[in-house]
């Protein structure tokens, strides 16, 4: 590397992580998935994903749809109307999820899924097999 003028910024060269693409040293991290769980009158468990989901941020969502359902509630929904970014291990989670709750007997439905994550299951062929629904309270409101 050679040495910058005088108050000219270095040029750092990007570090490759085990893990996932390169980043610059200091870049911002990618940000945070807020994950949210509630239960309605009717015992459906809904959870609630904001933000990028993807292999960086995938544990917490991970973690609570493993233990939805475990909970066992008789339907599960997934809204994803905030989820900004979903990459191939996301999706992995929601295709898991899916067949954990029908071994579980648990009816799941994805809810209010944005623009991004609509064009990937499209393109992945995904929505064939998701019960997916406009608005939160569309999945709610369908029959069991």
């Amino acid at each position: 590397m050679t040495m910058p003028a005088e108050n000219e910024p270095a040029t750092v060269p990007p570090t490759t992580g085990r893990d996932g693409p390169a980043r610059l040293p200091g870049a911002r991290p990618a940000p945070d998935l807020v994950v949210h769980t509630r239960h309605t009158d009717t015992r459906a468990a809904v959870c609630t994903l904001a933000g990028d989901l993807d292999i960086e941020t995938l544990e917490p969502a991970r973690s609570k749809l493993d233990d939805l359902v475990e909970q066992r509630p008789p339907l599960l929904v997934v809204d994803l109307g905030r989820v900004t970014f979903c990459d191939s291990s996301g999706l992995n989670l929601l295709l898991q999820t899916r067949m954990a709750a029908a071994a579980a007997d648990v009816e799941f439905r994805l809810a209010a899924p944005s623009t991004m994550v609509l064009r990937l299951l499209e393109l992945t062929c995904a929505d064939s097999v998701f019960s997916i629904h406009p608005s939160l309270d569309a999945a709610l409101a369908a029959p069991l």
